[in-house]
């Protein structure tokens, strides 16, 4: 049995993956302590292309269980195991492989584009997929006069549209219910109280559209993925920032960017899916080798090519 101290805990952990040729990739909304222990830290796109570059045998997700999907499905020679496969995605629940089918039947000569932040049926119904950091890149790749069916989050989708200047693209009414909930009159507020600071916004944020007014207010703002939220801040010569996405993206900007200032534009948008993954359910995990995720061949092999797409296109 472990220690019950979080030193002797990580202590474990860390022989493990020596002994088992393992590393663990991290969502940069982990909790903090696992955010420090893992070997990679990064949003959806930079772990998949971590799962991909690793020559570790044995992945452990840290993460939600379309992130655990992506791996296998890009990494059949490897294994991969998630510490809790409850731990799922409200955005991703919000369209079914019938829905899909459905729609494109409407539309049979559209082209669909699917967040990753979805399940692997829908990727394998998929033309392309994207993140939040390359969804405007990939959506500029597709020839001016396809239409494009965009999926499932209505918020990025139509930052997307916004963007690109596209007018031929139907975007899906899902949401992550932790960034729709972000409120706009929290944000304003916070805006009231900082009114030197940069806003920095997740595209999938509801608060999205009221915060196009505060750049004519005189409001430094970008809408930028939580990576790109990762690189700005380290070169901006800004002291103050405004977050709006999940707080656990807060403990990453705070210990790479220790003399700056990151206020949280909703301390509650906290993801009760992401926090359900803890170092003792990674240490149960890599000593037993349980939840291992893997993807039925024919899924696997349709949707490798939509999620190779994601992968190869640069961020926006």
């Amino acid at each position: 049995m472990p220690t019950s101290t979080p030193s002797g805990l990580i202590e474990q952990i860390q022989a493990l993956k020596r002994t088992q040729n393992a590393v663990i990739l991290a969502h940069n909304y982990q909790p903090g302590p696992i955010q420090d222990l893992a070997d990679y830290v990064g949003d959806s796109l930079a772990m998949a292309r971590w799962a991909q570059a690793s020559a570790a045998q044995r992945l452990v997700v840290a993460g939600v269980y379309f992130m655990a999907e992506t791996a296998a499905i890009l990494c059949p020679d490897k294994e991969v195991l998630i510490p809790d496969p409850e731990a799922g995605c409200s955005l991703a629940e919000s369209i079914t492989p019938a829905q899909l089918t459905a729609w494109k039947s409407q539309h049979p000569d559209a082209v669909v584009v699917s967040y990753v932040n979805t399940s692997a049926e829908i990727k394998a119904l998929s033309d392309y997929c994207c993140t939040s950091a390359n969804a405007v890149a990939v959506a500029q790749s597709i020839p001016a006069e396809r239409e494009i069916l965009f999926l499932p989050d209505f918020f990025l989708g139509s930052h997307v549209a916004r963007m690109s200047g596209r007018t031929n693209i139907r975007v899906w009414l899902g949401e992550c219910h932790v960034h729709a909930a972000i409120d706009p009159d929290a944000l304003t507020a916070q805006v009231a109280r900082y009114p030197d600071a940069e806003v920095l916004i997740h595209p999938e944020c509801g608060c999205t559209t009221r915060s196009l007014a505060l750049p004519a207010a005189g409001i430094a703002t970008r809408v930028l993925s939580t990576d790109g939220m990762i690189a700005h801040t380290r070169a901006s010569s800004a002291n103050t920032f405004i977050i709006a996405t999940e707080i656990g993206l807060l403990h990453r900007l705070r210990r790479q960017n220790p003399d700056k200032h990151f206020i949280a534009a909703q301390q509650e948008a906290r993801c009760p899916f992401m926090n359900m993954i803890s170092l003792e359910k990674i240490h149960e995990t890599l000593l037993s080798g349980r939840h291992r995720v893997t993807v039925p061949r024919p899924i696997r092999e349709r949707a490798l090519l939509p999620l190779q797409r994601m992968v190869n296109a640069a961020p926006s």
